[in-house]
């Protein structure tokens, strides 16, 4: 099948009916043919089972359990350095670099408009503008948990509805405004360094997003916006520690991280194509973010 045709097939196709088909299929339990499925899903995809807390196929019983089973204790070590970004997902780096005028690289010849990925809340935007922002592209093979890369308290939670075209590189690098037109669930934390904002961008057959302190925000779908604000003290607030996860897909996806203006540096590793690991280092705490030895002192003593 030609790039033409498969690019084109999505723009007719209902993605929103198969998607919600695959999801009931995905959440079946259909014993041996489940097990099954999953056998071939791990030889065609090449999935390394040895890195799961239960490698064993047969022992998961729907598709979903499988696609978002966890990791073996230490099969993901954590840079517990303070300074240090850690990647939040298992992925490969789609694009990376600064927002500029307020746009967002999606692929050669594409960009796509920061303001209007998260929800069209320009005051929010702002956050971000002349900030940096990395797409990272969850394969089929891949662990399907989402990490938190630092400390951060959540702020808000945003549901976007949307498409679902599929977010492989081809897609990306052929629908116009593809990561903005996509439904997602926005997640902005307050951290250290200042506002983070986590995308988690739906897709073609991606049953389900969920976090960990809401359960699943889709399905079902949704027709307009809804946003959920968070305390940042108390008994409802929603405090998450580096490496703890947040939140996971039910197939492949996508996840987008807006850093605010100078407040982080990427690493050298950090480009497109580039494969990345939960855990690893991603970024660095720019230094001029990053409170003095005085500016804690006087903030302890003035407590």
């Amino acid at each position: 099948m030609s790039n033409d045709l498969k690019i084109g097939l999505q723009y007719c196709m209902p993605k929103h009916l198969l998607t919600r088909l695959m999801g009931k299929l995905a959440a079946a339990k259909a014993g041996f043919l489940t097990t099954t499925v999953i056998k071939w899903f791990v030889r065609q995809y090449k999935v390394e089972m040895s890195e799961a807390k239960n490698p064993d196929p047969a022992s998961y019983p729907t598709f979903n359990d499988f696609f978002v089973r966890e990791l073996k204790e230490g099969a993901r070590p954590l840079n517990d350095d303070a300074n240090v970004i850690n990647h939040p997902a298992d992925a490969c780096v789609s694009q990376a670099g600064p927002i500029e005028h307020g746009r967002l690289i999606q692929a050669k010849g594409h960009t796509f408009d920061a303001c209007e990925l998260l929800g069209g809340d320009a005051q929010l935007a702002e956050e971000f503008a002349d900030g940096d922002f990395a797409t990272l592209y969850l394969s089929p093979r891949d662990y399907h948990r989402v990490h938190m890369p630092c400390d951060g308290t959540l702020r808000q939670m945003i549901y976007v509805p949307g498409d679902l075209f599929s977010v492989n590189p081809l897609t990306a690098e052929n629908v116009p405004n593809l990561f903005a037109r996509n439904e997602r669930v926005v997640c902005i934390f307050d951290t250290a360094f200042g506002p983070l904002a986590q995308v988690l961008v739906g897709a073609t057959i991606v049953g389900s997003i969920e976090t960990t302190w809401a359960g699943t925000i889709t399905p079902p779908t949704g027709q307009s916006i809804r946003r959920w604000d968070y305390p940042a003290e108390g008994d409802q607030a929603v405090t998450i520690n580096k490496g703890e996860e947040m939140g996971r897909f039910k197939l492949g996806s996508t996840v987008i991280n807006l850093f605010p203006k100078g407040a982080i540096q990427f690493d050298d590793s950090i480009t497109p194509g580039a494969v990345t690991r939960m855990g690893e280092a991603y970024a660095h705490q720019d230094a001029a973010t990053k409170p003095t030895q005085d500016e804690d002192q006087s903030e302890t003593q003035t407590a």
